[in-house]
C-alpha cells in the first residue's frame, strides 16, 4: 500500500501543486482546504504523514499538529509557513513537528523532506515490532535469534534431527551460536531432560582434558586421592558438546573414537569399561576434511562425527538479523544490569546494519552490551557505539540498489555522526566541520536535522 499523505492549507493553488507533485511519486494523498477539514479527515482515517500551513484561520496548523500527535506519537508532521523565521520552526519543534518548510517553497525540497519523514517513522514502526518480538519470546527459543528464512530452514532440520541419537557436526565461523545450536537440539530431543555438558576442546591441554572426559580411578596418578566420574559419564542419558573438536590432539581421538564406536568409556587406571548412553555433538570453525587430508584429524573419528552436518552462517549472511539480536541483547543485557534501556535509535540501527561483524553475533552482542552500560537515557545513541565502529560507518560507502552513494547522502551521514558525537552541541559540531553556526544550520534544514533549538 503506498504511504498516506494528508495535506492542509487554505490556499488552493498551493494544495493542488503539493498535491500534484507527491501523487506522482506514488503517494496516496488526501487534501484539506482548512484546519476544521483537516481535523476531520484526522479522525475518519489513518496517515503515515501530515503536510499542514501553519498559519489558518481558526483552526491553525499546531492545532492539527497537536490531534495528529495524539491519534499517533510517530506520525511526522511537516509545518508549512510564509513566516519562516527560526522562531517559528523552533516552536513548532518543540511541539513535535518533524521539519518545517517555509512559502515559497521549492517542490524537490519537500519530496526530500517528505521522503525522509517516512523512512524515519517506519524505522521507529520496525523498532517498536522488534521490541514486541523480542518482548514476546516469539524468536528467543534457549537464545537462538533469526529471521533469516536460512536460518529458520537450518533450525527445521534440527529439530528434526533432535528426535534421534545420531552424532552432529556443526561447524562455523566462531560467534555463530554453536553451542547455542547444540542446545537447541539438546532441548527439542528426548534427552532435554537429561544433562547438556560442554567442552571446548582447544581450552585444556592433552592430559587435563583426558582427565576431564574419562575421570581417572584413586591412584591413577600422583594426586589421584580418590575416584571421579569424567563429563562423558555425567553426561549419561544426555547430550555431550564438545565445542572446537579440530583442536583435538590425535592421541585424544583414537579414545574418543572408542567411545563412539562401543558406547562406554574407560576411567584412566581403570581395568574395565563402563556403558554410557550420551548423545554426542560436536563443533569446529575448522575445515575437518581439510584438517584429515593434511593428517591432523582421523578420518574414521571424522565420519563418525560427521553423520549429520549442521552450517551456521556467519552473520554478514543474515543482515535481517542483526536488528531483531540487537533488540534482543538490549533487552537481555538492559535487565541484567537493571538499567531502563527499552530502544536503539533509528541512526544506530542504521549503523550497526552497516558493519560486518568480524566477530559475528558474539560481536554485536559486545556492542550492544557497551551500549547499555553507557547509555545515558532510555534509548542507546550511535554516542554509545565505539568509535571504530562509527568510523567504519563512514568509510565503507555501501551501495544502494547498484549505485554507489551521493555526495549529499556522505555529507549528511558524516553531520549525523558529527552531531551525536558533539552530544547535539551545534557550535561544537560547526567547530569540527570547519563551517560557521548559519552554514550548519542551512545543512541541517536540507537534510530535515533541524530539530530543537541552536546549541
Amino acid at each position: 500500500m503506498n504511504p498516506r499523505i494528508l495535506i492542509v492549507d487554505d490556499e488552493p493553488v498551493a494544495v493542488k501543486n503539493l498535491a500534484y507533485a507527491l501523487r506522482k511519486n506514488g503517494y496516496d494523498v488526501t487534501t484539506r482546504e482548512s484546519g476544521t477539514g483537516g481535523l476531520e479527515a484526522l479522525q475518519q482515517q489513518a496517515f503515515e504523514l501530515v503536510l499542514t500551513d501553519l498559519r489558518m484561520e481558526r483552526v491553525d496548523g499546531m492545532a492539527i499538529l497537536k490531534r495528529a500527535l495524539e491519534i499517533d506519537p510517530d506520525i511526522p508532521v511537516v509545518l508549512i509557513t510564509a513566516h519562516g523565521t527560526l522562531d517559528s520552526a523552533v516552536e513548532a519543534m518543540k511541539a513535535g513537528a518533524f521539519h518545517y518548510v517555509a512559502k515559497p517553497f521549492r517542490l524537490d525540497e519537500v519530496r526530500s523532506i517528505v521522503a525522509k519523514a517516512l523512512e524515519l517513522v517506519q524505522l521507529k514502526r520496525e523498532n517498536r515490532s522488534l521490541r514486541q518480538q523480542v518482548s514476546s519470546g516469539l524468536h528467543t527459543d534457549t537464545g537462538l535469534v533469526t529471521q533469516n528464512p536460512a536460518m529458520n530452514r537450518l533450525l527445521a532440520t534440527a529439530r528434526q534431527v533432535a528426535e534421534t541419537s545420531t552424532t552432529v557436526l556443526i561447524s562455523g565461523e566462531s560467534g555463530t551460536g554453536k553451542e547455542l545450536l547444540a542446545r537447541y537440539i539438546h532441548a527439542h530431543s528426548r534427552r532435554s531432560k537429561g544433562a547438556f555438558i560442554g567442552v571446548n576442546c582447544g581450552s585444556l591441554q592433552e592430559d587435563l582434558l583426558a582427565n576431564e572426559l574419562f575421570g581417572h580411578e584413586k591412584g591413577a596418578y600422583t594426586g589421584a586421592t580418590d575416584s571421579r566420574a569424567g563429563l562423558i559419564e555425567a553426561a549419561n542419558g544426555g547430550t555431550l558438546f564438545l565445542d572446537e573438536i579440530g583442536e583435538m590432539s590425535l592421541t585424544m581421538q583414537v579414545k574418543l573414537l572408542r567411545v563412539v564406536q562401543e558406547r562406554e568409556v574407560q576411567r584412566l587406571g581403570a581395568q574395565s569399561a563402563v556403558p554410557v548412553d550420551v548423545r554426542l555433538i560436536t563443533a569446529t570453525h575448522r575445515d575437518l576434511r581439510a584438517e584429515v587430508a593434511a593428517g591432523r584429524f582421523r578420518q574414521d573419528l571424522y565420519f563418525r562425527l560427521d553423520v549429520i552436518g549442521l552450517h551456521l552462517p556467519p552473520l554478514a549472511e543474515r543482515h535481517e538479523d542483526i536488528p531483531l539480536l540487537a533488540f534482543y541483547f538490549l533487552r537481555k543485557h538492559a535487565l541484567r544490569m537493571g538499567r531502563e534501556v527499552d530502544n536503539i535509535d533509528p541512526a544506530a540501527v542504521s549503523l550497526l546494519m552497516g558493519y560486518h561483524y568480524p566477530g559475528n553475533v558474539r560481536e554485536l552482542e559486545n556492542l550492544i552490551e557497551r551500549g547499555v552500560a553507557l547509555a545515558r537515557g532510555k534509548t542507546l545513541t550511535v554516542a554509545e557505539l565505539p568509535m571504530a565502529l562509527a568510523e567504519h560507518g563512514i568509510h565503507a560507502m555501501p551501495e544502494e540498489s547498484g549505485n554507489l552513494p551521493t555526495l549529499a547522502q556522505r555529507e549528511e551521514d558524516y553531520i549525523r555522526y558529527v552531531l551525536e558525537r558533539s552530544d547535539g552541541n551545534r557550535t561544537k559540531a560547526a567547530q569540527i566541520l570547519g563551517i560557521d553556526r548559519v552554514s550548519l544550520w542551512r545543512k541541517l534544514k536540507k537534510y530535515g536535522l533541524a530539530e530543537g533549538e541552536e546549541a
